[in-house]
């Protein structure tokens, strides 16, 4: 399923704030940095990481159901979205 451009901004942002968080991890390793800062660093990662994929399944989720909607086809059903949100889980 091709995301609308304009939709997938917001997961962008998420995920380019996850990209941050992980050279700010990186970086602190190769400084030899404080076990407890890193992991706390790391664990925002993952939040960040976690948000974005739940964000673009639910943009997913919304196309499809528009495409109801307006009377067409969608490109992706129901048990293929849910596969992909538990995926994340």
């Amino acid at each position: 399923m091709q995301l609308d451009p304009a939709e997938v901004v917001p997961v962008l942002n998420r995920v380019k704030r996850a990209h941050g968080h992980l050279a700010k991890v990186i970086s602190m390793l190769e400084e030899g940095r404080d076990c407890e800062d890193v992991v706390t660093q790391y664990a925002a990662v993952l939040k960040a990481l976690e948000r974005a994929g739940f964000a673009l399944v639910a943009t997913g989720m919304r196309q499809c159901m528009k495409a109801e909607a307006d009377g067409l086809e969608p490109e992706m059903d129901a048990a293929k979205m849910e596969k992909l949100f538990l995926s994340l889980t």
